[in-house]
């Protein structure tokens, strides 16, 4: 028999896995997202989750809690008598009366090979530390930060150029196809849980924007990985004194260079950038308020000289 499913998600990340789920033909009683948010161009217009904006085609219900403070909210989970919540990306730390709210508890889809990179940016940490492998757990869900069994894994290569966006593609749709296949052994009674192990464990901070500012002080290694861990979102950058003033220019993609030169300095006119150990060579750049370049592209409107300073 379907199970009665609750889903809860909120970003484009998530939109496979409910689709998948769909397609399995399990019953989506409801889906839970973050509440409608200011966006636009002005920011002043309400906009829905991606999520939010799939559910309603589905014409399955959305419920917008801020939290689950309210007893009548944890009520409601509870009333709507479900097998089991799958959460993707939902945004919202859930309360153990939610935990335990449906007959077989929550199972999180978590893009990262756990205990390594529990949290917030598991992705983007993953490329920024240089890692060569990743994947998705589906894993269920405890009071603790992504603490819990582990039901299935998905191993994901991450390639020598491959960018935080590139990845999130991928692993959305690996994820996807990983919760169909454990919600499927979940209805059959197949689905086992193993404890995660208690070695390996890292945190995935929150990103924040501080630390976006590229460091050329850095191996031309590490300034790689910190570009395509922050692309597209929120971006790497440095600045760049351009006509007569300071502008900030962001770098979405980049490759390693042979060269050698004091740190932040253009190595040639290609825009080759030495960093404290090696250099990296641009691939894809951007202006404050103009659009993504390829480095041909962004070279012809913005000419950097050989022996220019880049901080």
């Amino acid at each position: 028999m379907p199970l009665r499913i609750i889903f809860m998600g909120t970003p484009e990340f998530s939109v496979p896995t409910l689709s998948a789920l769909v397609e399995a033909r399990h019953d989506i009683v409801a889906v839970y997202t973050q509440p409608p948010r200011p966006g636009g161009r002005r920011g002043l217009d309400l906009q829905k989750s991606p999520v939010h904006q799939a559910a309603e085609l589905l014409g399955v219900p959305v419920l917008t809690p801020v939290n689950f403070k309210d007893r009548p909210d944890r009520q409601t989970f509870r009333d709507f008598d479900a097998d089991v919540a799958v959460v993707v990306a939902y945004g919202l730390l859930l309360p153990e009366e939610i935990l335990s709210g449906t007959r077989h508890g929550c199972y999180n889809g978590h893009a990262s090979l756990l205990p390594r990179w529990r949290g917030a940016a598991p992705i983007q940490r993953a490329i920024m530390a240089g890692d060569r492998e990743t994947g998705m757990m589906v894993m269920k869900m405890d009071k603790g930060l992504d603490t819990g069994p582990v039901a299935l894994m998905k191993t994901v290569p991450i390639g020598e150029t491959m960018t935080a966006g590139e990845l999130h593609d991928k692993l959305m749709h690996v994820g996807a196809a990983l919760m169909k296949e454990a919600m499927g052994k979940l209805e059959a009674g197949e689905l086992t849980l193993t404890p995660q192990p208690e070695e390996g464990v890292v945190y995935a901070a929150k990103i924040t924007k501080d630390e976006t500012r590229i460091d050329f002080m850095r191996p031309a290694a590490d300034v790689h990985n910190h570009i395509r861990g922050l692309s597209p979102f929120p971006g790497a950058w440095f600045e760049l004194e351009i006509a007569g003033r300071m502008e900030r220019v962001k770098v979405l993609g980049s490759e390693r260079a042979a060269g050698d030169g004091a740190p932040g300095t253009a190595l040639d006119d290609a825009l080759t950038i030495a960093c404290g150990e090696g250099a990296i060579l641009p691939t894809r750049l951007q202006r404050a308020g103009g659009k993504a370049l390829a480095r041909p592209e962004f070279l012809r409107g913005t000419p950097i000289a050989a022996g220019t300073r880049i901080s």
